[in-house]
């Protein structure tokens, strides 16, 4: 059975029962400072529909079913084994205080063996696991007797484990997991043996139902809920799994047509390597689609972590045909996922990081070939990153495949150092020999302020600050973005500046606690680390509302009217992926 054919089905099956079925979410979190904490991608199906769970009302209903997007990267030095990847998609379905276990759990099981409305998939090799209770809550009777006028009772299992929480208050509850035998042999299991059954993977967990139905306090249970919610999620991957016979989430067709085209292209195929580069080029795909550009910080971080460890394997089995990969993933997705209709834009973006990415990477190589016979130092790590552009976690992927160590805590040692020695020369470029009270610096730096805000309203929020330089005849202004400004662009960018020069907004200082300050949505350098506390400068009446809000200790006019005139001069490249903007004040 196709994939795409499985998540039809899903949608299919609980739109009948009165359902309404959701697009997916965003794959990339904009605001990651989330209710669930600070996030970069979408790592569950539960997650954009959190708020809902806890009390608020959905607009299309009490009854929600969606597949949705999700990278994970905590499990990313495992990808390439038969169960692990970045990119994958959760079924589920939600009860937002109307059905309960009784529904939940039969329907999850109807869905599962149906021949006719869903999966087909053999009773007798069905196992669940129910809540047994601890100190926190009872034991989940009722999920249990559920249970027992469905399977036997010999296939349901106690375990402590089986409980949700969002954390030391809020809502909590059991959950009741469905496995499945994959070998058709097992017959009945104890519970070590069950243990020991899932670790080898002859059991995999395909569904999970969470009931929401009691409150929590710091971290003690006073009682239920006014409102029960059902959460219930399936992994689309291990679903194609269990369904087609397979052993592997590489085997059934949203990944092997991809796995065929690496292995008919490659000179040197090697499995393991054509099944990383199919699940990150997949994910850098999904990512790409959704506007983001390889960066050296955040969401940007882990696109280009993931297309150059694609390259460098790439390259180690004479494969040259990755952006060939991007035509086989829209076809399989793009009836689903609109967002990747544009292969053209994909396609660049990939190849262009390509080529930054092997104009070092050869030499990177050499230098890692000569220090990978024995474990590698801080100081060995910090060069290949520095000069040769190798993400940390790229060095330590590239070790663990030589069985060898990287002496981490000294690499981050020397990273730190390196970025204090960073700050201290971005500071005396910032002040380009000019008193720190001049009036002049105070114009040019406001005005920095204003063009970063206006360049992302122009370009994209991709765009970030990589670099500043005032003088007293002009400011130069470094920022991350991919290609040439057009003038139609240039020319925008310098309206919106003077317009808001015009409009003499005043500008705002606040400090604020870091972890309020991240809250306020200012902008700032991901990755620095900053005091307790921070200044905020502003420009507008409020920082709610403000026009621009950064992270800064520079100074500032009063009122953007005294900036006075601003005009563009030049526009060039800088670096690789970073642009370079002259400008002048009148």
């Amino acid at each position: 059975m196709k994939t795409n054919e499985i998540r039809q089905k899903f949608l299919d099956f609980f739109k009948d029962r009165n359902h309404s079925i959701l697009e997916s979410a965003p794959l990339v979190i904009k605001d990651t400072q989330t209710i669930t904490g600070v996030t970069l991608f979408n790592t569950a199906g539960v997650q954009p529909l959190i708020p809902y769970l806890l009390g608020k009302e959905h607009p299309k209903g009490k009854r929600l079913v969606s597949s949705q997007k999700c990278i994970r990267t905590i499990d990313i030095d495992e990808v390439g084994d038969n169960t692990h990847n970045t990119f994958f998609e959760m079924l589920g379905n939600w009860s937002l205080g109307d059905y309960f276990k009784k529904e939940a759990i039969t329907w999850s099981y109807e869905f599962l063996t149906s021949k006719d409305k869903g999966l087909g998939l053999d009773p007798n090799r069905i196992y669940v696991t129910v809540f047994a209770g601890n100190n926190t809550a009872p034991k989940d009777d009722e999920a249990i007797n559920i249970w027992k006028e469905i399977i036997p009772e010999n296939r349901i299992y106690f375990l402590d484990t089986n409980w949700w929480e969002a954390g030391e208050s809020g809502p909590c509850g059991p959950d009741t997991e469905i496995f499945y035998d994959t070998t058709g042999k097992l017959g009945d299991l104890d519970v070590i043996e069950f243990a020991k059954a899932d670790d080898n993977q002859e059991i995999v967990e395909i569904w999970n139902n969470v009931f929401m139905q009691f409150e929590k306090k710091d971290g003690e249970v006073i009682g239920n809920l006014p409102r029960y919610a059902v959460d219930t999620g399936a992994g689309l991957e291990r679903l194609s799994i269990v369904v087609n016979n397979k052993t592997s989430i590489y085997e059934p067709d949203n990944f092997s047509e991809i796995i065929s085209y690496i292995s008919e292209k490659s000179e040197n195929y090697d499995e393991k390597s054509a099944r990383i580069i199919a699940d990150h080029i997949k994910s850098s795909i999904f990512i790409i689609s959704e506007d983001v550009l390889p960066s050296n910080s955040e969401h940007g971080y882990i696109l280009r972590r993931l297309l150059r460890k694609s390259i460098i394997l790439s390259d180690k089995i004479g494969f040259e045909e990755i952006d060939g990969i991007v035509n086989i993933v829209s076809s399989q997705y793009k009836e689903i996922y609109k967002d990747l209709e544009d292969n053209e834009k994909i396609i660049k973006i990939i190849n262009d990081e390509i080529e930054k990415f092997r104009s070092t990477i050869k030499k990177g190589l050499k230098e890692f070939e000569k220090i990978s016979s024995h474990n590698i130092s801080g100081e060995d790590a910090f060069i290949l990153s520095s000069t040769y552009g190798f993400p940390i976690e790229l060095i330590q992927d590239m070790a663990n495949d030589k069985n060898v160590q990287v002496d981490i805590e000294d690499f981050k040692k020397r990273m730190e150092k390196h970025k204090e020695k960073s700050r201290t020369a971005a500071v005396g470029k910032f002040k380009g020999g000019l008193d720190g009270d001049s009036e002049v610096e105070k114009r040019y730096h406001t005005a920095t302020h204003l063009l970063h805000q206006a360049l992302r309203d122009v370009l994209g929020e991709h765009v970030q600050q990589k670099g500043s330089n005032i003088n007293s005849e002009r400011l130069r202004f470094d920022f991350s973005h991919d290609k040439k400004m057009t003038d139609q662009e240039k020319e925008k960018v310098e309206r919106i500046v003077n317009e808001k020069i015009s409009e003499q907004i005043s500008v705002n200082m606040i400090e604020l606690p870091y972890q309020e300050a991240l809250e306020t949505g200012a902008l700032h350098f991901f990755g620095d680390k900053y005091p307790d506390k921070v200044s905020i400068f502003y420009i507008g009446d409020n920082i709610e509302n403000a026009y621009s809000k950064e992270f800064c200790g520079g100074p500032h006019v009063k009122n953007t009217s005294e900036i006075k005139e601003f005009k563009i001069k030049k526009e060039e490249a800088s670096s690789n992926g970073v642009r370079r903007i002259k400008a002048v004040l009148k």
